[in-house]
């Protein structure tokens, strides 16, 4: 395979001195996606002259679709100014169902189901539905069509009534209410170019607070339903490439929301993070993976801070909905490494370190710095993954209190997919 890449761009080269036109364009390997789709999707055409670095960017293009697990191409060279471009596609198994299950903030078992579809109708669009129990019953649904309107431009709509116990932290102590949210978004997603996208809308959602437990205080209410709707700004630069499991290369994700309330009494906020990412190969079995979030919001003295400090959301092994702030400076950095690489099949071992520190609501940006804010958790991983089914990740994951309040803190943490 490798000698057929380098016979091709070998040829592609010698378009400097002699121009090629491209004849026709076939795709194969394909089974569910429809080839005329992927087709649109390309940035070179019939008719036009070969151009290598259209191509390598149209492979890339292809490698990031869900439906696709790898992608290269040929070069059949009919005349000595013409030829036919060939791209064989490697398809995805995309009918995924999941199951996450974890603790709950008292210990006991929470767990979600679910079931996507990566390529509805042989288009890419997805389409997913979840239960999740925890503690309360919670359902999604969503349906995402990012190329609906053309080649660049489509659309994202969700369907939430999301129910958990939260913890609340009060100067008086904690309590746990019973947290409801019902939300519709609606998203237009448009891509300016191969690194470049966007995603904007807006979201309407109703909060209800219901006290269960704990400590209380009289400037927090016991009841609160409150109708909400936010706008939100999604930009995605994102130049990673991608060779089965491994991963190199950069990207950024900004994401900003403005939030307004239907009650007068509770004024509008904004919060805004973005997550820096940064991979790289070493040697041929390991991935250096990192992530960098930084996230700040309207510092309210508020025990409904939105950034929360949690084990599936930023540090793995420190407990589950442990503390929220009014900003966030997160880094992940871990290193995988191919322990068995079979036909379909992956054991990827993984050491990471997982730290961050928060801004308290009402606090300061000296907060970061406060030792008691920082916490560092390193730990070790596996990851059991096939190659021909998307997102198909089982990973578990432990990690230890090293800079904590607690010393004794630690735990495992479960899910699918990489953890960033």
């Amino acid at each position: 395979m490798r000698l057929l890449g380098a016979i091709c761009f070998f040829l592609l080269g010698l378009h400097a001195f002699s121009q090629t036109t491209i004849v026709k364009i076939e795709i194969q390997g394909t089974k569910k996606t429809k080839p005329a789709f992927l087709k649109k999707l390309l940035q070179v055409q019939e008719g036009q002259e070969l151009d290598s670095i259209a191509i390598e960017k149209d492979i890339q293009r292809l490698k990031r679709l869900p439906s696709v697990s790898h992608a290269d191409f040929e070069v059949i060279i009919a005349r000595d100014d013409q030829c036919d471009l060939r791209f064989n596609i490697e398809e995805n198994f995309t009918l995924i169902p999941f199951a996450n299950f974890y603790s709950t903030v008292n210990d006991e078992l929470a767990f979600r189901l679910g079931l996507q579809e990566f390529n509805l109708l042989g288009r890419n669009v997805t389409f997913g539905v979840f239960y999740q129990r925890d503690v309360f019953n919670s359902y999604g649904v969503n349906l995402r069509a990012p190329n609906l309107f053309g080649r660049r431009t489509g659309i994202s709509l969700t369907y939430q009534d999301f129910t958990t116990r939260e913890p609340v932290f009060l100067s008086e102590g904690t309590a746990d209410y019973r947290y409801n949210n019902r939300a519709f978004e609606a998203l237009l997603l448009h891509e300016f170019n191969f690194k470049n996208r966007i995603e904007i809308g807006m979201n309407f959602f109703t909060e209800d607070y219901s006290y269960i437990t704990g400590a209380t205080s009289s400037d927090v209410p016991q009841e609160l339903v409150v109708d909400k709707y936010l706008y939100k700004l999604i930009y995605n630069f994102d130049a990673l490439r991608y060779y089965y499991q491994y991963i190199s290369g950069f990207r950024s994700i900004l994401n900003f929301q403005y939030v307004r309330s239907q009650d007068q009494r509770l004024p509008g906020f904004w919060i805004g993070f973005n997550d820096f990412m940064f991979f790289k190969r070493v040697g041929k079995r390991g991935n250096w993976a990192n992530r960098l979030r930084l996230g700040i919001s309207d510092n309210v003295e508020t025990p409904f801070a939105p950034f929360a400090l949690d084990n599936n959301l930023n540090i793995r092994g420190v407990g589950i909905l442990i503390d929220r702030g009014t900003g966030a400076i997160v880094l992940n950095t871990e290193y995988r490494h191919t322990l068995v690489e079979k036909d379909w099949f992956v054991l990827q071992g993984n050491v990471f370190v997982d730290s961050g520190s928060w801004r308290l609501p009402g606090g300061s940006f000296s907060d970061f710095v406060d030792y008691s804010n920082v916490r560092v958790y390193p730990g070790v991983g596996l990851r059991f993954i096939h190659k021909r089914i998307f997102n198909a990740i089982f990973r578990i994951d432990y990690g230890f209190g090293l800079i904590t309040n607690d010393p004794s803190s630690g735990g495992i943490v479960f899910g699918i997919g990489q953890y960033f």
